[in-house]
């Protein structure tokens, strides 16, 4: 889960080098928290959110498929 997010990100932004996905277990849910450079935290999280939606809507299908719950947080 952390490769997918991290390849869909390096790929969607213009510094691929300060993308950064730290995978975090809690509980029964993992959180991965995706960092980026400040210049491109519009285009990972997109109009109206709606490329953020997406990333986590894959995270959800490929935590599904493992039987776990995953939480995608994008942080400054």
């Amino acid at each position: 889960m952390k490769e997918l997010i991290e390849y869909i990100a390096r790929n969607l932004v213009d510094a691929p080098d300060e993308v950064h996905v730290d995978e975090i277990p809690e509980g029964h849910e993992i959180v991965l928290e995706l960092r980026v450079a400040p210049a491109d935290l519009g285009k990972v999280i997109g109009r109206q959110g709606r490329t953020a939606r997406a990333l986590r809507t894959l995270l959800a299908a490929t935590a599904g498929r493992k039987q776990a719950r995953a939480v995608l947080e994008i942080l400054e």
